[in-house]
């Protein structure tokens, strides 16, 4: 474990560095995940992704990796508001399903622990950064839905938030301030944020001339053969 990750012990608390083989280990799992998008069937069910679909999955995971890290405001102890970086993951379902997206969310959730990563144990970077992440992938099951869009989206940013609540209460009870329970403060912390942003999520993609463009996009991204079943949003 020494080779992927680094102690560190500072005023009596332990976290942990990820080393240079963690950090390549972390993009070679990231990629491989991603190359296995191209074994899954399409949306319609009829063969496997092609190129140009497996291009709009590779930029929106892309889009999202870099809109991360363009934050509207961050809390102290982790987690912050970003610009419409969990809804361009939660888009990859609604494009093509939820083995694509949980495949590119899994991804993504590698992803993050390149960027400023707080571990302190295993199972915290597991909960963290990959089951919190990868949840992002739930809105794939509403790909085929009437309004999949908005409903896969709060789905997964409710995943994530699942999950994260469950960090703070197993991992992080300890910086409850007094008179507050675990649970309550965990759900309060990382439900401000994951709110703030999905509300302001939700609002942008209320305006007409954005749903417009993202059924348009959808349209195209799709390909002939699965534009005649798309749902609108």
């Amino acid at each position: 474990m020494s080779l992927f990750l680094e102690k560190v012990v500072e005023d009596g608390y332990t976290s942990y560095n990820i080393t240079s083989g963690g950090y390549v280990l972390v993009v070679v799992l990231a990629i491989l995940a991603f190359l296995g998008i191209s074994y899954f069937v399409n949306a319609d069910g009829k063969g496997k992704l092609s190129v140009k679909q497996l291009t709009v999955s590779a930029l929106c995971l892309a889009l999202a990796f870099v809109l991360s890290n363009v934050k509207l405001f961050k809390l102290p102890m982790g987690g912050s508001v970003t610009v419409f970086s969990m809804f361009f993951i939660t888009y990859i379902g609604y494009l093509y399903g939820p083995r694509v997206s949980l495949a590119s969310a899994f991804a993504y959730g590698l992803l993050q622990m390149i960027v400023d990563p707080y571990i302190i144990s295993v199972p915290q970077l597991l909960c963290d950064y990959v089951l919190a992440f990868t949840a992002l992938g739930l809105a794939g099951f509403f790909h085929n839905t009437k309004f999949g869009m908005y409903k896969g989206y709060l789905v997964g940013v409710f995943g994530r938030f699942v999950f994260a609540v469950l960090s703070g209460v197993v991992f992080f009870a300890d910086y409850t301030p007094e008179g507050m329970s675990p649970i309550g403060y965990s759900v309060a912390y990382n439900g401000s944020y994951l709110a703030a942003e999905a509300v302001l999520t939700i609002v942008v993609l209320f305006i007409p001339a954005v749903r417009v463009a993202l059924n348009r996009i959808k349209n195209e991204a799709l390909e002939k053969g699965v534009v005649k079943t798309a749902q609108a949003v």
